[in-house]
């Protein structure tokens, strides 16, 4: 007989349930990527509309990239565009240029800005906003919410384009 299935254990330093505000919201990213670093987690896919009010250039999200960075990891980004992450993310850009071979970029091209989740998903723990203006949304270890999540995500990748190059070639 079965044994019926345990909630999976919260992650040390990472919420689980609601989540509210804007400082609260950018603690969880930075949170979020120093535990992937410490980790070693696989995989993550982050997704905004322009990732303008994500902490990626502050240090020591930089630093937990960096830390996290190895063969055989891969970051996937979504956005409807990234104009604010070349304006307000110096460390991130330079960052993505160094390890452009294990981070790819998507544009969502013609999906709305409103349609696209504002969210973190790891083969662990995942978090997403629901209320950009209030910056609250949930969070949480549950393998039905990152099952859901990461299918939402991988309809919306499946109709995105390259983008965000690493580097520019002129002529």
């Amino acid at each position: 007989m079965d044994k019926p299935q345990e909630p999976a254990p919260p992650l040390p330093g990472l919420p689980h349930g609601r989540f509210e505000g804007r400082l609260e919201f950018a603690e969880l990213v930075r949170r979020s990527f120093a535990l992937a670093a410490e980790e070693g987690w696989r995989e993550i896919i982050v997704c905004d509309a322009n990732f303008e009010d994500w902490p990626l250039g502050e240090r020591s999200v930089a630093q937990s990239l960096h830390d996290w960075a190895a063969t055989g990891r891969k970051l996937t980004m979504l956005a409807q565009n990234y104009d604010e992450v070349v304006r307000r993310h110096a460390r991130f850009v330079s960052w993505r240029r160094t390890w452009s071979h294990i981070i790819e970029c998507r544009s969502s091209g013609s999906v709305s800005a409103s349609d696209l989740p504002s969210a973190f998903w790891s083969p662990v723990w995942v978090f997403e906003r629901m209320d950009l203006v209030r910056s609250t949304g949930v969070a949480g270890p549950e393998a039905a919410r990152r099952l859901a999540l990461r299918e939402r995500l991988a309809e919306k990748l499946q109709r995105s384009s390259p983008a965000f190059a690493a580097t520019t070639l002129g002529i």
